[in-house]
């Protein structure tokens, strides 16, 4: 078949009755075109497309994502504008998907349109969806024109667009409003990267058209759909505020009343009716915090919201603040440190105003012990991955005196989850105080959760096991658990038998050759003898993987005689699986061990009985043939 026969029959595909064909031929209309050529497809394939686009949702979303690739196709950047015609049509359709791919392309179009076309067919192109009476166009509008914004270099398009955007940020139908709230923060860092600082004037444009809007997507009229932008538009508004304040040093009078008016917008989501607001706040604070770090006064206001937000009656917001905790830490401004033993209250701003000023490390330290003792279990989880992150924070004293009491007391906690949680994140606490201080506080939920019912937590803590080694150091492990790491090898879940065999290998590594023959090897050799063959398996891949990681003579004269031993297994399976170990173990004993000991072992196995073990034994022999073939 011809190129031109193939581009014939994808054109036919469109027009077929199965779905599924005209699915694959919109997906191959940039390649369809690239076989018309250039003026064919733009006098014949994109008015064909054009008045195809009343059709099934998945057609028209492989018609929308395939324009996006048809530049080149259509001649370039000079007759991109060709290619909007369709996508108008896909801009204003019901479907959300369709819509979203449509305006991927139009972007990526507009991108490459030279300068006069981009502010002639592409602003009118913006222009007609944002008044268009269906509401689906207008959606479209409103990303589409935020993002657009930095391009219109003419200042009557810049107003125009601004009024259209700001139309659609108070259009009745909420779905535009909700959209045109997502994008609200993109405008006004747009606007401000055309306009400068002058934006931000008593008169600006932020101030007069933009701000406004910030204040009605926030009222409490608003659906929870749109008033849950609220928190992502006021972290692009501070970002804004920084950049500025980094440039100039300093912020004006009026900039910092703009900061005012926005401030009271942030803290007024922490107290929203609807949970799913709060939620956002909360898990988005860690940018909150990260945008108004470096402006004044802020984290006076922002600092006591998010301790709302810890105590919020809602778990699903407590956990999600709680995992921003360390992230709020790390904030570089010092806050006024409230009265003992009172939370915020409302209205009660200038109390909290009173106490003497603290990191905001020192000040929110005082919450941990709290959230040990939240009743939900989630919140409790959280808490015990990010906990420790604070101590290279506070450092060593404060870590001891306010951060210590209440990881011991999650140690200690009755959900499992929460002691895996604080055992996976203690290599920052132990980086500024050592583990000494939790040795003892350690071991007993070590041994909790190695013994936990849910095998999924102990493959959990034996993964974990190598990192608490290294920080327990070698005496007291081998003294407290390591004949614990042997015994897992007999655990009754398969998976948990191969993690711990892995593991011993891990703490061979770490602690050398000669302490894992003292203390891990004498165990192995009686578990070789087990009546199940199970837990005999599990004992040959774990001395496999422990001579990978010894040096070359311990491992050819403890652990390769005990692995040949086991060839004469009764059990085929057991038989095959020591000539596969003896594949990754033999090239550590060296070639001369090979010669004399694996391969006349290796010779007796491909006389097996079993095809199985004979199959392995030869792939053993051929590898390992090849292997120190390549080293001579």
């Amino acid at each position: 078949m011809s190129k031109e026969e193939e581009a014939r029959q994808a054109i036919e595909m469109l027009r077929h009755n199965e779905v599924a064909n005209r699915v694959s031929a919109a997906n191959r209309l940039d390649s369809v075109a690239f076989v018309l050529g250039q003026e064919r497809t733009r006098k014949e394939l994109l008015p064909y497309v054009t008045d195809g686009v009343d059709d099934e949702d998945e057609v028209l979303l492989a018609m929308a994502k395939s324009l996006g690739r048809m530049i080149e196709a259509v001649g370039g950047p000079k007759y991109a504008h060709l290619l909007l015609q369709p996508l108008e049509l896909l801009l204003t359709v019901e479907e959300n998907s369709v819509r979203e791919a449509a305006s991927q392309s139009a972007q990526s179009i507009s991108e490459q349109l030279p300068p006069e076309t981009f502010l002639t067919n592409y602003a009118d192109m913006l222009g007609r969806l944002a008044q268009k009476e269906w509401f689906t166009a207008r959606i479209s509008a409103a990303g589409l024109i935020a993002v657009a914004y930095p391009r219109f270099s003419n200042p009557t398009l810049q107003r125009d667009h601004l009024i259209y955007f700001t139309r659609l940020c108070k259009d009745d139908t909420p779905m535009v409003r909700r959209v045109s709230a997502q994008y609200l923060g993109t405008m006004v860092k747009n606007v401000w990267k055309v306009l400068g600082r002058t934006a931000l004037d008593e008169n600006g444009v932020v101030v007069t058209s933009l701000v406004p809007l910030f204040e009605e997507f926030a009222s409490t009229d608003q659906p929870d759909s749109v008033r849950l932008q609220t928190t992502a538009n006021c972290v692009a508004f501070g970002e804004v505020m920084s950049e500025i304040a980094s440039q100039h040093g300093v912020l004006k009078s009026s900039e910092i009343a703009l900061l005012q008016r926005i401030l009271p917008l942030v803290v007024a989501t922490i107290d929203d009716r609807s949970w799913r607001v709060r939620w956002t706040a909360a898990a988005k604070f860690a940018h909150v915090i990260t945008a108004y770090d470096q402006l004044p006064d802020a984290m006076d206001s922002l600092v006591p919201a998010y301790e709302k937000l810890l105590q919020d009656p809602e778990a699903e917001v407590r956990t999600a603040a709680t995992f921003n905790l360390a992230y709020v830490a790390k904030c570089k401004a010092r806050v006024p440190m409230p009265p003992v033993n009172r939370p915020p209250q409302d209205g009660d701003n200038d109390g909290y105003m009173a106490g003497p000023r603290v990191t905001v490390a020192e000040r929110l330290v005082k919450r941990v012990t709290g959230l040990t003792e939240d009743d939900s279990e989630h919140v409790r989880a959280a808490l015990a991955l990010v906990a420790t992150e604070l101590a290279p924070i506070l450092g060593k004293d404060a870590t001891i005196t306010y951060l210590v009491p209440p990881v011991l007391l999650l140690l200690r906690d009755a959900a499992s989850e929460v002691r895996l949680n604080l055992i996976s994140s203690l290599s920052a606490l132990n980086e500024v105080i050592g583990v000494d201080l939790l040795s003892q506080s350690l071991l007993p939920a070590i041994l909790d959760l190695a013994q936990d019912g849910k095998w999924r937590i102990r493959i959990a803590i034996i993964k974990h096991i190598p990192l608490l080694a290294k920080q327990l150091g070698r005496d007291f492990f081998t003294e407290k658990l390591s004949s614990m790491c042997v015994g897992w090898l007999g655990d009754d879940i398969a998976t948990i038998r191969q993690a711990a065999a892995i593991n011993l290998g891990e703490l061979t590594a770490l602690f050398g050759t000669q302490w894992a023959t003292q203390f891990l090897l004498p165990s192995i050799v009686d578990i070789r003898t087990h009546e199940s063959y199970l837990r005999r398996l599990t004992a040959l891949q774990a001395c496999a993987v422990m001579a990978t990681k010894m040096d070359a003579d311990a491992a050819r004269l403890h652990v390769l005689p005990l692995v040949l031993e086991m060839a004469s297994d009764i059990v085929p399976n057991i038989r095959f699986n020591v000539a596969k170990e003896l594949q990754k173990m033999t090239p550590v004993c060296g070639v001369h061990a090979y010669e004399s000991q694996v391969l006349p072992v290796l010779n007796l196995l491909m006389d097996d009985d079993d095809r199985d073990v004979r199959y392995y034994a030869e792939k053993t022999v051929s590898v390992l043939d090849e292997v120190f073939e390549e080293e001579a």
